[in-house]
């Protein structure tokens, strides 16, 4: 009799989660249950529909309903879970049609994401106030930018950054207000945001830091935000002030949650409850350099996570090894990256850090495409081993990140990168390579001492 696996969520997790677990065996039943009407998509495309780059929705979707038929996944959209029970090993849920309907699982993958912080502002249920988290929310957004000339978003992290550069490519005035000293703080230290943020402001675009939002004015459509008693004027507000993980029916069950206030998982994506596992932005990550729990709320870890959870619960055997939080995006005209530690979470930690940086380009100085390109190298000053490393340039940052991870999880040193043998043509890349010229940035400053 073949076995039943029960999938909750059909984004990035459900979806890897679904094809691992049909890759490894080819007779279970596969049932994946998600509230949205539409199947599994790529929410870090939603941006870049709203700034007009992507126009057609449907592009967004991962694959089409017949896909999903032919390798054999059941997909029933528009359904709401509302009861598990993990001794009878069954879920309950209402479907499209408000019919009552209880499945029985053999294992249980609990893909349910995260939902977007609403922070407690006065007003912030006014109509042209939004989130950007589902096609719904992207396409509301859409729909009021032909009436609208000014916006304001709330939070200066990569959502919120993504979307001020859409509404921007649509000619509004855009202003950014972040609670934070700086923007992307998660991600970069503050000499790296200023030179983002000055790019930035150089379009035209007000960031104001270490600033709150005290209310948003309008009857019953917003006209503005009031911060630190300032008045902006605004047709739509957007909130990016992050995001928190879905829990409700893990902590129904009585399902661990960690510190970081998400499901608590094994190196296999088991949770505390047998046969139950979980991934993607509802769970909590191992960091690979703190050996620490994180949240890493990102595609490429909900991706990794589901395929770990697919295998094992389909009887397979795979382990998750952790994070390093890596990262790129594409904001207004630079490219930003990061993976690893920055310096707030390396002294954190406990970490004595080194640091190399250089500014240099991307291609021969005498290429008439050539870029710049900044980089900027953490090393653990005892051992001398890279543990974070952050990119801001005109292109190829997204490969210099990916290069740097795996520097990281090898463990190599300054010593190693310096020594890197790296490729050159002038229409391609330097003849020295920006990580290796930061590392020596680095070296120098031993040697010095």
């Amino acid at each position: 009799m073949s076995k039943n696996i029960v999938i909750l969520g059909c984004g990035a997790a459900g979806l890897s989660a679904a094809l691992s677990a049909r890759k490894t065996d080819r007779n279970i039943n596969i049932i994946v249950i998600d509230q949205e009407e539409y199947p599994a998509y790529s929410r870090c495309g939603l941006p870049f529909v709203i700034g007009g780059e992507i126009r057609d929705f449907n592009s967004l979707l991962t694959f089409s309903p017949s896909m999903y038929k032919m390798m054999r996944i059941d997909l029933r959209l528009r359904s709401k879970v509302i009861d598990i029970d993990s001794n009878s090993k069954t879920v309950v849920y209402i479907d499209h049609q408000n019919r009552k309907e209880t499945l029985q699982y053999d294992s249980l993958i609990l893909a349910t994401g995260a939902s977007p912080i609403i922070p407690s502002i006065s007003g912030v249920n006014k109509r042209g106030v939004y989130v950007l988290r589902t096609i719904n929310d992207c396409k509301a957004i859409v729909e009021a930018l032909p009436s609208s000339r000014n916006a304001v978003i709330i939070g200066a992290g990569l959502i919120g950054l993504e979307t001020a550069d859409a509404l921007y490519r649509r000619g509004l005035n855009v202003t950014v207000i972040e609670i934070l000293p700086s923007i992307i703080r998660a991600s970069l230290d503050e000499d790296m945001a200023e030179i983002v943020k000055s790019s930035i402001e150089r379009k035209g675009v007000k960031i104001l830091v270490n600033r709150h939002v005290d209310e948003i004015t309008g009857s019953n459509r917003v006209d503005g935000i009031i911060s630190n008693g300032e008045k902006f004027k605004a047709d739509i507000v957007v909130l990016a002030t992050g995001m928190k993980a879905n829990t409700e029916l893990a902590n129904r069950i009585g399902i661990q949650t960690g510190i970081t206030g998400a499901i608590k998982v094994n190196s296999r994506m088991e949770t505390t409850i047998k046969d139950i596992y979980a991934a993607g932005d509802c769970v909590e990550s191992n960091h690979m350099i703190t050996g620490q729990s994180t949240l890493s709320q990102l595609g490429t870890t909900a991706v990794r996570q589901g395929r770990i959870a697919g295998i094992n619960a389909a009887g397979g055997y795979a382990i998750f090894p952790g994070v390093l939080n890596s990262m790129v995006s594409r904001i207004f005209d630079l490219e930003v990256g990061t993976t690893g530690l920055n310096m707030i979470q390396a002294e954190k930690y406990g970490f004595k850090v080194l640091t190399g940086s250089v500014s240099w380009r991307t291609r021969a100085e005498y290429y008439p495409e050539t870029k710049s390109i900044r980089v900027k190298l953490l090393f653990e000053r005892g051992s001398l081993r890279i543990i974070g490393g952050q990119i801001i340039g005109g292109e190829f940052v997204a490969p210099h990140i990916n290069s740097l991870a795996l520097a990281i999880q090898a463990k190599m040193t300054v010593f190693d990168i310096v020594n890197l043998d790296t490729c050159y043509s002038p229409p391609l890349a330097n003849t020295w390579s920006p990580i290796v010229l930061a590392a020596e940035s680095a070296l120098s400053k031993i040697r010095i001492t």
